[in-house]
């Protein structure tokens, strides 16, 4: 049997250097609700906000705590997942840089309705809501924009869970897959290649499966040339098969 191919993944470890002032004002920036903010007013809003670093596997917050800040991802990748009542985890997205997540008790929540944990080593930017609400005075069209954001939201939340219960696993996984190489996918030799700490139970739980069909679908695509996967990586080889897959 031939030895697996390996690939060594992006080092996401985010020194000083890696999170530095211009790249906290550029992933500012990409957050929907200051992107028609001028230059001059992205320097002044990042000043409001403390960075912090994570290590992956380092918990953000649990679902349930009071919600005191909104963060945005400058570097690395965040989950975010959410506990049934049956005691299972279901995973809600994989944030990259120029995200944000969290909440606070001026945007309608009390309490964090999902936990997050550092995916891989990142750098987290975090405001609380004195300074969160300075920001919407100062500048009305953020709060606009949060408006916006909001119905944007539920739609995208209620179309989630349509695909959840109506389409079939391969389709999921599909565009879960479709999803992450928009998010992180790098044009390599062998593809689309997304390098993220993501196991099969993490796919598992964003689609609502097993990990025992999870992991079955994936051996299928790769088996057909779709994918070629590797030790936290997967290298997408064939997209327009991938899209085939998700339309029919």
């Amino acid at each position: 049997m031939g030895k697996r191919k390996t690939t060594p993944l992006k080092d996401y470890a985010p020194d000083g250097h890696h999170c530095s002032l211009e790249l906290k004002t550029s992933k500012l920036g990409m957050v929907s609700f200051f992107l028609d903010l001028k230059q001059e007013d992205l320097d002044e809003i990042v000043k409001r906000f403390s960075a912090t670093h994570y290590r992956e596997g380092d918990e953000i917050y649990y679902q349930g705590e009071p919600a005191h800040y909104l963060r945005v991802v400058v570097e690395g990748a965040v989950k975010l997942f959410r506990y049934t009542d049956e005691g299972k985890d279901v995973v809600l997205d994989i944030l990259n840089p120029g995200s944000y997540f969290g909440s606070l008790k001026l945007l309608g929540s009390d309490v964090y309705t999902e936990s997050t944990v550092a995916q891989s080593d990142c750098c987290i930017l975090s405001i609380g809501l004195k300074d969160f609400r300075e920001i919407l005075q100062e500048y009305p069209s953020v709060g606009i924009a949060i408006l916006e954001m909001s119905a944007e939201k539920l739609r995208s939340s209620q179309e989630q869970i349509k695909q959840l219960t109506t389409q079939p696993v391969e389709k999921r996984i599909a565009n879960i897959l479709l999803t992450l190489s928009e998010k992180f996918g790098e044009n390599k030799e062998e593809g689309t290649l997304i390098q993220l700490p993501f196991s099969r139970k993490d796919l598992a739980d964003m689609v609502g499966t097993t990990t025992e069909s999870a992991s079955r679908v994936m051996s299928n695509f790769q088996k057909e040339g779709i994918i070629e996967t590797g030790r936290q990586w997967v290298a997408i080889k064939d997209i327009k098969r991938l899209r085939t897959i998700i339309e029919y």
